[in-house]
Protein backbone atom coordinates (compact mmCIF):
# COMPACT_ATOMS: atom_id res chain seq x y z
CA UNK A 1 0.00 0.00 0.00
CA UNK A 2 1.29 3.55 -1.24
CA UNK A 3 1.92 6.19 1.38
CA UNK A 4 -0.92 8.12 -1.19
CA UNK A 5 -3.63 5.47 -0.23
CA UNK A 6 -2.82 4.06 3.10
CA UNK A 7 -5.88 6.18 4.77
CA UNK A 8 -8.20 5.49 1.72
CA UNK A 9 -7.38 1.47 1.77
CA UNK A 10 -6.76 1.43 5.18
CA UNK A 11 -10.42 1.71 6.71
CA UNK A 12 -9.95 5.73 7.69
CA UNK A 13 -12.69 6.56 4.83
CA UNK A 14 -16.35 5.77 4.40
CA UNK A 15 -14.97 3.29 1.32
CA UNK A 16 -12.98 1.14 3.25
CA UNK A 17 -14.35 1.05 6.60
CA UNK A 18 -15.59 -2.28 6.95
CA UNK A 19 -18.55 -1.50 8.95
CA UNK A 20 -20.14 1.36 11.18
CA UNK A 21 -21.95 1.51 14.27
CA UNK A 22 -25.73 1.64 14.74
CA UNK A 23 -26.45 5.10 15.54
CA UNK A 24 -28.84 3.42 18.25
CA UNK A 25 -25.53 1.69 19.82
CA UNK A 26 -23.69 4.83 20.10
CA UNK A 27 -23.49 5.59 23.81
CA UNK A 28 -21.62 9.38 25.14
CA UNK A 29 -19.20 7.28 27.32
CA UNK A 30 -18.12 6.71 23.88
CA UNK A 31 -17.58 10.23 22.38
CA UNK A 32 -15.01 10.55 25.32
CA UNK A 33 -13.49 7.49 25.26
CA UNK A 34 -9.94 8.44 25.73
CA UNK A 35 -8.46 4.94 24.23
CA UNK A 36 -11.10 6.14 20.93
CA UNK A 37 -9.51 9.48 20.82
CA UNK A 38 -6.22 8.33 21.02
CA UNK A 39 -6.89 6.27 18.48
CA UNK A 40 -7.71 9.35 16.22
CA UNK A 41 -4.27 10.87 16.71
CA UNK A 42 -2.17 7.83 16.48
CA UNK A 43 -3.78 7.16 13.23
CA UNK A 44 -3.68 10.99 11.88
CA UNK A 45 -2.01 12.03 8.70
CA UNK A 46 0.64 14.04 8.70
CA UNK A 47 1.95 15.89 6.31
CA UNK A 48 5.88 18.27 7.18
CA UNK A 49 7.64 21.72 5.51
CA UNK A 50 10.96 20.86 4.46
CA UNK A 51 11.86 23.66 2.28
CA UNK A 52 10.69 26.09 0.22
CA UNK A 53 7.61 24.69 -1.97
CA UNK A 54 8.90 21.04 -0.19
CA UNK A 55 6.88 18.82 2.18
CA UNK A 56 6.75 15.24 3.36
CA UNK A 57 4.21 12.96 4.25
CA UNK A 58 4.53 10.91 7.38
CA UNK A 59 2.83 8.99 10.28
CA UNK A 60 2.36 10.51 13.68
CA UNK A 61 4.92 8.15 15.06
CA UNK A 62 7.23 9.17 12.33
CA UNK A 63 6.59 13.14 13.35
CA UNK A 64 7.57 12.52 16.87
CA UNK A 65 10.98 10.47 16.33
CA UNK A 66 12.05 12.79 13.66
CA UNK A 67 11.25 15.91 15.46
CA UNK A 68 10.76 15.30 19.38
CA UNK A 69 14.47 17.01 19.44
CA UNK A 70 14.03 19.39 17.04
CA UNK A 71 14.93 23.26 17.88
CA UNK A 72 12.83 24.75 15.42
CA UNK A 73 8.94 25.56 16.20
CA UNK A 74 6.36 25.07 13.41
CA UNK A 75 3.69 27.18 12.39
CA UNK A 76 0.86 24.08 12.77
CA UNK A 77 -2.13 23.39 11.42
CA UNK A 78 -5.35 20.96 12.76
CA UNK A 79 -6.93 19.32 9.41
CA UNK A 80 -10.23 18.11 10.04
CA UNK A 81 -11.69 15.38 6.78
CA UNK A 82 -15.11 15.75 6.19
CA UNK A 83 -17.68 13.06 6.87
CA UNK A 84 -15.72 10.56 3.84
CA UNK A 85 -12.86 10.43 5.90
CA UNK A 86 -9.57 10.82 4.90
CA UNK A 87 -8.72 10.69 1.68
CA UNK A 88 -6.41 12.06 -1.61
CA UNK A 89 -8.10 15.42 -1.00
CA UNK A 90 -6.89 15.64 2.73
CA UNK A 91 -3.47 15.17 1.43
CA UNK A 92 -3.82 17.96 -0.90
CA UNK A 93 -4.63 20.33 1.55
CA UNK A 94 -2.21 19.40 3.94
CA UNK A 95 0.69 19.37 1.33
CA UNK A 96 -0.71 22.71 0.16
CA UNK A 97 -0.02 23.91 3.69
CA UNK A 98 3.26 21.98 4.88
CA UNK A 99 4.68 23.75 0.91
CA UNK A 100 3.72 27.21 2.74
CA UNK A 101 6.02 25.99 6.19
CA UNK A 102 2.87 24.99 8.24
CA UNK A 103 3.14 21.88 9.92
CA UNK A 104 -0.21 19.72 9.16
CA UNK A 105 -2.00 17.31 10.97
CA UNK A 106 -5.06 15.93 10.57
CA UNK A 107 -6.95 13.39 12.92
CA UNK A 108 -8.69 10.30 11.78
CA UNK A 109 -12.35 10.16 13.42
CA UNK A 110 -13.22 7.35 11.15
CA UNK A 111 -10.13 5.21 13.14
CA UNK A 112 -12.51 5.14 16.15
CA UNK A 113 -13.79 1.61 16.79
CA UNK A 114 -17.57 3.03 16.86
CA UNK A 115 -18.26 5.15 14.75
CA UNK A 116 -21.69 5.84 12.93
CA UNK A 117 -22.16 6.43 9.08
CA UNK A 118 -22.79 10.05 8.94
CA UNK A 119 -23.05 10.80 5.13
CA UNK A 120 -23.45 9.10 1.72
CA UNK A 121 -20.80 11.13 -0.37
CA UNK A 122 -22.54 9.40 -3.81
CA UNK A 123 -26.20 10.61 -3.12
CA UNK A 124 -24.77 13.72 -1.25
CA UNK A 125 -27.04 13.33 1.85
CA UNK A 126 -25.65 14.31 4.96
CA UNK A 127 -26.86 14.40 8.34
CA UNK A 128 -27.00 10.98 8.85
CA UNK A 129 -25.95 10.82 12.33
CA UNK A 130 -26.43 14.05 14.13
CA UNK A 131 -24.35 13.41 16.86
CA UNK A 132 -21.21 13.15 14.08
CA UNK A 133 -19.94 16.70 14.90
CA UNK A 134 -19.75 16.41 18.42
CA UNK A 135 -17.28 13.37 18.51
CA UNK A 136 -15.36 15.33 16.09
CA UNK A 137 -15.30 18.40 18.32
CA UNK A 138 -14.17 16.14 20.83
CA UNK A 139 -11.31 14.87 18.07
CA UNK A 140 -10.27 18.48 17.39
CA UNK A 141 -10.17 19.46 20.92
CA UNK A 142 -7.84 16.32 21.98
CA UNK A 143 -5.99 17.23 18.66
CA UNK A 144 -5.46 20.56 19.37
CA UNK A 145 -4.21 20.02 23.12
CA UNK A 146 -1.99 17.47 22.63
CA UNK A 147 -0.06 19.38 19.10
CA UNK A 148 0.38 22.08 21.60
CA UNK A 149 2.23 20.23 23.75
CA UNK A 150 4.83 19.12 21.18
CA UNK A 151 7.97 20.98 21.62
CA UNK A 152 8.50 21.32 17.88
CA UNK A 153 5.22 23.14 17.43
CA UNK A 154 4.88 26.67 18.02
CA UNK A 155 1.74 26.84 20.03
CA UNK A 156 0.53 29.93 19.91
CA UNK A 157 0.90 30.40 16.10
CA UNK A 158 -2.15 27.82 15.24
CA UNK A 159 -4.55 27.17 12.73
CA UNK A 160 -7.94 25.13 12.78
CA UNK A 161 -9.22 24.35 9.13
CA UNK A 162 -11.87 21.63 7.52
CA UNK A 163 -14.04 20.70 4.64
CA UNK A 164 -17.48 20.46 5.04
CA UNK A 165 -18.23 18.16 8.26
CA UNK A 166 -14.93 18.99 8.86
CA UNK A 167 -16.02 23.16 8.26
CA UNK A 168 -18.99 22.51 9.98
CA UNK A 169 -17.07 21.45 13.21
CA UNK A 170 -14.32 24.58 12.46
CA UNK A 171 -16.78 27.14 12.47
CA UNK A 172 -18.41 25.99 15.54
CA UNK A 173 -15.91 24.50 17.62
CA UNK A 174 -15.53 26.12 20.82
CA UNK A 175 -12.63 26.32 23.58
CA UNK A 176 -14.49 27.34 26.81
CA UNK A 177 -12.53 24.92 29.53
CA UNK A 178 -8.52 25.23 28.40
CA UNK A 179 -6.42 27.36 26.17
CA UNK A 180 -7.48 25.35 22.60
CA UNK A 181 -7.56 28.82 21.06
CA UNK A 182 -6.05 29.07 17.00
CA UNK A 183 -4.94 32.14 15.55
CA UNK A 184 -7.42 31.62 12.80
CA UNK A 185 -9.69 29.24 11.04
CA UNK A 186 -10.58 28.51 7.53
CA UNK A 187 -13.83 26.35 6.26
CA UNK A 188 -14.24 24.94 3.37
CA UNK A 189 -17.40 23.60 1.76
CA UNK A 190 -20.02 24.79 4.41
CA UNK A 191 -22.17 27.54 4.59
CA UNK A 192 -23.11 27.55 8.37
CA UNK A 193 -26.94 27.81 7.63
CA UNK A 194 -28.58 24.60 9.41
CA UNK A 195 -31.59 23.92 10.54
CA UNK A 196 -30.00 22.59 13.54
CA UNK A 197 -28.97 24.91 15.86
CA UNK A 198 -25.81 23.56 17.08
CA UNK A 199 -24.46 23.28 13.78
CA UNK A 200 -25.10 26.55 12.67
CA UNK A 201 -23.37 29.98 12.68
CA UNK A 202 -19.88 30.79 13.70
CA UNK A 203 -18.80 30.33 17.26
CA UNK A 204 -15.24 31.83 17.11
CA UNK A 205 -14.16 34.37 19.40
CA UNK A 206 -13.33 37.87 18.24
CA UNK A 207 -9.72 36.84 18.58
CA UNK A 208 -9.83 34.07 16.26
CA UNK A 209 -10.54 35.41 12.25
CA UNK A 210 -12.14 33.39 10.12
CA UNK A 211 -11.97 33.09 6.22
CA UNK A 212 -14.84 30.80 4.91
CA UNK A 213 -15.01 29.28 1.30
CA UNK A 214 -18.20 28.26 -0.58
CA UNK A 215 -19.53 27.45 -4.05
CA UNK A 216 -22.81 29.33 -4.54
CA UNK A 217 -24.47 26.10 -5.93
CA UNK A 218 -22.81 23.74 -4.01
CA UNK A 219 -24.91 20.49 -4.99
CA UNK A 220 -24.30 19.36 -1.18
CA UNK A 221 -26.73 22.60 0.17
CA UNK A 222 -29.82 22.06 -2.14
CA UNK A 223 -32.47 22.66 0.61
CA UNK A 224 -33.64 25.78 1.68
CA UNK A 225 -32.50 25.73 4.97
CA UNK A 226 -28.64 24.69 4.03
CA UNK A 227 -28.40 27.59 1.78
CA UNK A 228 -26.54 31.20 2.05
CA UNK A 229 -23.06 31.51 3.78
CA UNK A 230 -21.08 31.78 6.60
CA UNK A 231 -20.65 36.12 6.11
CA UNK A 232 -24.19 36.38 7.20
CA UNK A 233 -22.41 35.72 10.85
CA UNK A 234 -18.98 36.60 10.98
CA UNK A 235 -16.94 39.35 12.57
CA UNK A 236 -16.09 41.40 10.29
CA UNK A 237 -14.26 43.74 12.43
CA UNK A 238 -11.50 41.28 13.11
CA UNK A 239 -10.50 40.22 9.32
CA UNK A 240 -12.49 37.41 8.78
CA UNK A 241 -13.64 36.79 5.07
CA UNK A 242 -16.29 35.19 3.42
CA UNK A 243 -15.84 34.15 -0.20
CA UNK A 244 -18.81 32.41 -2.30
CA UNK A 245 -17.80 31.43 -6.01
CA UNK A 246 -20.62 32.62 -8.22
CA UNK A 247 -19.10 32.06 -11.83
CA UNK A 248 -17.37 29.19 -13.20
CA UNK A 249 -16.73 25.55 -12.46
CA UNK A 250 -15.97 26.76 -8.77
CA UNK A 251 -19.41 27.93 -8.26
CA UNK A 252 -20.92 24.21 -8.13
CA UNK A 253 -18.24 22.48 -6.54
CA UNK A 254 -18.03 21.40 -3.03
CA UNK A 255 -14.01 20.77 -2.85
CA UNK A 256 -12.37 24.30 -3.44
CA UNK A 257 -9.30 23.94 -2.64
CA UNK A 258 -7.70 22.01 -5.08
CA UNK A 259 -7.53 25.42 -7.46
CA UNK A 260 -4.91 28.12 -8.01
CA UNK A 261 -7.15 30.94 -7.18
CA UNK A 262 -8.42 29.53 -3.98
CA UNK A 263 -5.21 28.01 -2.45
CA UNK A 264 -3.80 32.09 -3.28
CA UNK A 265 -7.29 33.69 -1.22
CA UNK A 266 -6.45 31.29 1.26
CA UNK A 267 -2.62 31.73 1.67
CA UNK A 268 -3.14 35.48 1.84
CA UNK A 269 -5.79 35.09 4.36
CA UNK A 270 -3.39 33.02 6.77
CA UNK A 271 -0.50 34.96 5.62
CA UNK A 272 -2.50 38.49 7.13
CA UNK A 273 -3.16 36.41 10.01
CA UNK A 274 -0.62 33.55 10.87
CA UNK A 275 3.67 34.02 11.35
CA UNK A 276 4.58 32.09 8.73
CA UNK A 277 8.11 31.86 6.71
CA UNK A 278 7.93 33.95 3.31
CA UNK A 279 6.05 31.62 0.26
CA UNK A 280 8.67 31.72 -2.64
CA UNK A 281 5.87 33.95 -4.47
CA UNK A 282 7.13 36.89 -1.71
CA UNK A 283 10.38 35.99 -2.05
CA UNK A 284 9.87 36.56 -6.07
CA UNK A 285 7.77 40.07 -5.29
CA UNK A 286 10.94 40.71 -3.29
CA UNK A 287 13.21 40.39 -5.29
CA UNK A 288 11.21 42.11 -8.77
CA UNK A 289 10.71 45.26 -6.27
CA UNK A 290 14.63 45.20 -5.52
CA UNK A 291 15.36 45.40 -9.36
CA UNK A 292 16.13 41.79 -9.83
CA UNK A 293 14.50 39.39 -11.98
CA UNK A 294 13.16 36.67 -10.68
CA UNK A 295 11.14 35.63 -13.66
CA UNK A 296 7.16 35.31 -13.61
CA UNK A 297 6.18 35.85 -9.59
CA UNK A 298 4.05 32.42 -9.84
CA UNK A 299 5.08 30.53 -6.49
CA UNK A 300 7.12 28.47 -8.60
CA UNK A 301 10.87 27.64 -7.42
CA UNK A 302 13.23 27.47 -10.10
CA UNK A 303 16.63 28.39 -11.65
CA UNK A 304 15.77 32.14 -12.88
CA UNK A 305 14.40 32.70 -9.20
CA UNK A 306 17.67 31.11 -7.40
CA UNK A 307 19.67 33.23 -10.01
CA UNK A 308 18.29 36.32 -9.14
CA UNK A 309 18.37 35.69 -5.43
CA UNK A 310 22.26 34.73 -5.63
CA UNK A 311 22.91 37.85 -7.80
CA UNK A 312 21.67 40.29 -5.06
CA UNK A 313 23.41 37.99 -2.39
CA UNK A 314 26.47 38.35 -4.27
CA UNK A 315 26.31 42.50 -4.69
CA UNK A 316 25.88 42.35 -0.87
CA UNK A 317 28.75 40.52 -0.50
CA UNK A 318 27.38 37.00 0.73
CA UNK A 319 28.00 33.98 -0.77
CA UNK A 320 25.50 31.54 -3.18
CA UNK A 321 22.82 29.41 -2.10
CA UNK A 322 20.64 26.56 -2.73
CA UNK A 323 17.48 27.85 -1.22
CA UNK A 324 16.51 30.51 1.18
CA UNK A 325 16.07 29.16 5.18
CA UNK A 326 13.72 31.05 8.07
CA UNK A 327 17.10 33.11 8.55
CA UNK A 328 17.93 34.03 4.85
CA UNK A 329 14.39 35.03 4.71
CA UNK A 330 14.89 37.42 7.20
CA UNK A 331 17.82 39.20 5.73
CA UNK A 332 15.87 39.43 2.56
CA UNK A 333 12.97 41.28 4.16
CA UNK A 334 15.76 43.46 6.43
CA UNK A 335 17.16 44.65 2.64
CA UNK A 336 13.93 45.27 1.28
CA UNK A 337 12.95 47.34 4.23
CA UNK A 338 16.13 49.35 4.47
Amino acid sequence: MSRADWFEEGGLHNLSRSSFTDPEDMERSDFVNPEEKMRTWTSALVWVPTGLNKSRQMSMQELLETYTDSTEKFPTAIYLHGCTGLWSGSSLRMKFLADNGILAIGPASLARKKYAQSCNHVTHEGGMYREAVTIRRIDAAHAIERTKELPFVDAGNMLLIGLSEGGITTATFTSMQKDLSVRARVVEGWTCHTAWADQAGVRAPASEPVLSLVGANDPWFREPSLQGHCGEMMNRDNGSKSVVYKTGQLANRHELLEFREVQDETLAFLQQHMDLPMSVKEIQQHLTELGYDPGPVDGAWGAKTLAALNALRADEGLPPVTELDRAGQAWLRDVKDR
